[in-house]
């Protein structure tokens, strides 16, 4: 293997390109929180930023003699993420006890269900999106679908060197979902997480806010010759934000692929991803098989479901028929309405769905004004706003524009009372100012399109004057050298002349002029 090729992709994960003859695999496991009020087994509360140790009932704490109660809403949004995404919901599944030591865990065991899962055999489709690449579709098994409770949470300071617990997360309702090693780049997992977080915010079981701990990533990662068993896996463990995930997956893969070319053999080891220095860093390795010593949960009987079609659910017994009849429409089916209904195309209605906010802002705006192509608004959405707030680096929630400022916008680009190079002003403009009008911030700032034919035709003359090189270039047949005088009109204008117009008024004056 060419060692200088690998040396290049270490250096530069994000630009390179696995040789051929390796294969990468990449499998998921998510934890996501069960949106609550209260915990799994306890009824104690959930929410985020609570002080210490205020939300901690005596089961959390595990005081002796205190017992478990499952939470009916915990198993309800289990079930409807399961049907969401096609498992087989079992009709009898158990609770297990995980046991291992961690100062967090008041029990020295964890409840969950290893031996029987609430679901299992699901599948996942979703358009894998990779920027300066077309989108393409991926499947990935989904092996299981179970309910835990979380750990407490060790606070570590380092200059008293003590260590403190904090309990309020000691039991948080748990989903976790294991998926199978169908994956190859950091880029589908990424937007394996993204789709799996927007179909959980669609079912609201969880708020998927990933920097309050409410979805957490684990990435299993193995590299191997075609036609070779898989390699020896890595575990990175806790990837905090869906950007980090494509990072952190396509460091991993570089840097077993550069442990191979330097003769190096890669270990079955747990890392973790150092989101600072953008690489991967060793935390212990697993070469004992660590063991949990599995048994049954002895104070939680088997959880019975009712599977029968129409039935209903009682006091007693969870209806899964009746909690599919709950399931609204998803984002491939929104994407399919969006093709549909206002004649996007793919990418577009893959983009608009994967931005709730800018989905909501799509809507409005199209029932609005009826009149307007809807083609108009998804490309001043997608190739200005949210353009904007990415160079921003802003999230859309945090622009600070309405739909109905937005709204506005598009009704001005479309009635030609502005163009797109005010268009986008006005973004900034109404970002920096919230409280500012519209229609104030256009005469405040002059953002009125110039329309009047006389001052395009005098604007043209002045451009044709300004570039004669360009003038003779287009009358010896060099059609591109219209480009030159249009971009003098808009320069002299200030960016302000309809363009529609100035094209067609200088075609005319060219072709008179040439006569």
């Amino acid at each position: 293997m060419n060692y200088l090729i690998i040396r290049r992709l270490s250096t530069q994960p994000k630009l390179a390109q696995i040789p051929k003859r390796w294969k990468s695999v990449v499998g998921l496991e998510v934890h996501a929180q069960i949106s609550s009020a209260s915990k799994l087994f306890s009824g104690s509360g959930t929410h985020f930023g609570s002080a210490l140790n205020t939300s901690v009932a005596y089961f959390d704490a595990s005081i002796p003699g205190t017992l478990p109660v499952l939470n009916r809403k915990c198993v309800e949004s289990g079930i409807k993420a399961a049907l969401a995404l096609g498992c087989q919901v079992n009709e009898v599944s158990m609770f297990d006890r995980k046991h291992y030591f961690y100062a967090d865990l008041p029990n020295g065991y964890q409840i969950t269900q290893q031996r029987a899962a609430l679901a299992n055999n699901g599948k996942m489709t979703f358009p894998v999106i990779t920027p300066g690449k077309k989108v393409y579709y991926k499947s990935v098994q989904l092996l299981q679908l179970q309910l835990e409770q979380d750990s407490g949470k060790s606070l570590h300071d380092e200059q008293l060197k003590r260590s403190l617990v904090d309990l309020n997360r000691a039991g948080l309702p748990l989903m976790e979902l294991v998926f199978a090693p169908d994956l190859e780049t950091g880029e589908e997992a990424a937007s394996l997480v993204k789709e799996l977080m927007l179909i959980l915010k669609r079912l609201q079981t969880c708020s998927c806010k990933m920097e309050e701990g409410a979805l957490r990533v684990d990435a299993n990662i193995s590299i191997h010759q075609e036609g070779d068993p898989l390699g020896v896996r890595t575990e990175v463990k806790n990837i905090g934000s869906v950007r980090s995930i494509s990072q952190a997956i396509t460091f991993e893969i570089h840097r077993q692929l550069e442990a191979v070319a330097q003769g190096g053999v890669i270990t079955n080891e747990t890392r973790s991803w150092d989101a600072e220095n953008r690489r991967t860093v060793a935390m212990r390795d697993k070469e004992v098989l660590q063991d949990y010593r599995f048994m049954p949960e002895p104070n939680l009987p088997p959880l019975h479901l009712n599977l029968k079609p129409g039935s209903k659910s009682t006091e007693d017994l969870v209806s899964v028929a009746a909690l599919s009849e709950e399931i609204p429409e998803l984002p491939e089916d929104t994407r399919q309405r969006l093709m549909e209904q206002y004649q996007l195309n793919a990418e577009t209605a893959i983009i608009l769905v994967n931005e709730p906010i800018l989905l909501d802002y799509f809507l409005k705006i199209s029932k609005d004004l009826s009149d307007v192509p809807t083609k108009v608004t998804s490309n001043f959405l997608i190739n200005d706003l949210l353009t904007y707030c990415n160079k921003s680096n802003l999230d859309i929630e945090d622009c600070s524009i309405t739909d109905s400022d937005l709204k506005n916008i598009v009704k001005g680009l479309h009635s030609e009372q502005i163009n797109l190079q005010a268009a986008r002003q006005l973004i900034q403009l109404l970002h920096t100012n919230p409280t500012a009008k519209v229609n104030e911030l256009i005469k405040q700032h002059s953002l009125e399109q110039i329309c009047d034919l006389e001052t395009i035709e005098a604007l043209c003359q002045q451009a044709i004057s300004n570039q004669p090189k360009a003038v003779l270039q287009y009358h010896k047949g060099k059609a591109k050298a219209l480009f030159a005088i249009v971009g003098e009109v808009a320069k002299i204008s200030g960016q302000k002349a309809n363009m529609k117009s100035v094209v067609e008024c200088l075609e005319k004056m060219l072709k008179a002029a040439k006569k």
